[in-house]
């Protein structure tokens, strides 16, 4: 299992459940989004530089985890379908597989993207992930819904939420 894929099914089993939440505003100026989090959720970091927001339900297992990331595009065209395939493969390597559900455009915070779902496979147990990426004019944002399948309509839910509250700099 590559190290990507071992830190990040072992930060979703590491951490706890979704529950229901009432939205708290984020406006951190350093970001170039605003955006709205369940509150009491916790702030995570898995070492991996990525610029953007990562937070979790709990500390203990296991737990919901969003991440709303983003990175500079640099002047650089931007496929949605390269990102996607870069991003599979960086999470099926060693071990882990992914199988995808669905896939339809979506646009959040008036940014057009691409979304698609899937069902994780690892040998600790099964995930279910919600994927998009949007297509910025200086940035590709990449934000992702990761939970138990037990738990994943409920945390859908909340996501939904979230991504609907978004307001893009």
């Amino acid at each position: 299992m590559s190290a990507f894929s071992r830190l990040f099914v072992a930060a979703v089993l590491a951490l706890g459940s979704a529950g229901a939440q009432s939205l708290v505003a984020v406006d951190d100026p350093k970001l170039p989004f605003r955006v709205s989090l369940p509150g009491g959720w916790l702030g995570a970091d898995f070492g991996d530089k990525a610029a953007g927001l990562t937070v979790v339900s709990a500390k203990a297992p296991p737990a919901t985890l969003i991440r709303l990331l983003y990175s500079a595009k640099n002047g650089a065209a931007i496929d949605l379908n390269s990102e996607f395939k870069k991003f599979e493969s960086g999470v099926a390597t060693g071990g882990v597989t992914l199988k995808q559900q669905s896939s339809k455009v979506a646009a959040y915070g008036g940014v057009s993207g691409l979304e698609r779902q899937y069902v994780l496979n690892h040998p600790g147990g099964q995930l279910r992930m919600r994927v998009w990426y949007g297509n910025g004019a200086k940035n590709l944002y990449s934000f992702q819904l990761t939970d138990s399948p037990t738990r994943y309509a409920q945390a859908d839910a909340t996501f939904t939420k979230v991504l609907a509250s978004l307001r893009f700099r």
